[in-house]
């Protein structure tokens, strides 16, 4: 029984030898990475709070929830930023129509896409910032609001446009932004000498509640869907009520 166990030993030596030579190459094959990650720069998420551009558009960028989300100076509309990967190690921030709202260089620089500069301009941190969220109005004067923003887009295309709610308290956030981004959209497709011809057949906007965020115009109707599954993410962006009427054209931040 001796002899059997020390042939046995001796015949798997080499094969100890190679396994220590092997573990040996593995640690130095995680030395030599650990190295190059403490060398190497990483790509750092912006901080949150108040930042300035050198076009002079400044906005706020809130990190509190799941969705990266921002807002601009002046603006009603509160941004939902999805990340996707870029060239060189930089990180992207779109809105739900697929538009470069934000860049990250792997240095922590940021640039940020607007109307005033479409291809892009330098932020810099200026200070802490508001958190974005919902509003919250309440049956009464969310019903204010509905007769408000009915009576202006009413004027704007110079016939009665019909605004229908139908969604409960949950959505009652989602509900009051879909509400005021929608009609904002419309009115500056309807300021547009291109654009308002799109807007011929419209005759009444719907804001419904289900569990995927959309929106689609037929027949004269644009039917918003708000989903308060999906958080601040669910409802779309002015961006894409627009693409609804103009298909082929990007809506300006």
């Amino acid at each position: 029984m001796a002899i059997a166990l020390a042939a046995v030993t001796l015949s798997l030596a080499p094969l100890f030898a190679e396994a220590a030579a092997q573990e040996r190459g593995n640690v130095q094959a995680e030395q030599s990475r650990s190295l190059r990650n403490r060398t190497a720069p990483t790509t750092s998420l912006p901080a949150p709070g108040r930042y300035v551009a050198d076009s002079g558009d400044a906005f706020t960028l809130d990190r509190s929830g799941q969705r990266p989300l921002l807002r601009f100076d002046r603006r009603d509309e509160t941004w939902v930023l999805r990340p996707t990967a870029a060239p060189r190690g930089d990180v992207i921030y779109r809105n739900d129509a697929g538009q470069q709202i934000l860049r990250v260089t792997q240095g922590g620089g940021i640039t940020v896409y607007t109307a005033r500069a479409p291809g892009g301009s330098p932020a810099s941190f200026s200070g802490p910032g508001e958190t974005l969220s919902l509003p919250r109005l309440g049956p009464t004067q969310l019903f204010q609001l509905m007769t408000r923003r009915s009576a202006m887009i009413s004027q704007t295309m110079g016939r009665l446009i019909e605004i229908n709610v139908d969604t409960n308290q949950a959505a009652e956030g989602l509900t009051v932004e879909a509400l005021i981004l929608s009609t904002d959209a419309v009115m500056r497709i309807a300021r547009s000498p291109s654009g308002r011809s799109s807007l011929n057949q419209l005759r009444r906007i719907v804001i419904t509640q289900g569990a995927t965020a959309g929106v689609t115009y037929n027949r004269g109707e644009l039917r918003i869907v708000v989903a308060p599954s999906q958080g601040v993410a669910g409802r779309p962006s002015s961006a894409r009520v627009i693409r609804a009427f103009l298909p082929a054209e990007n809506a300006s931040r």
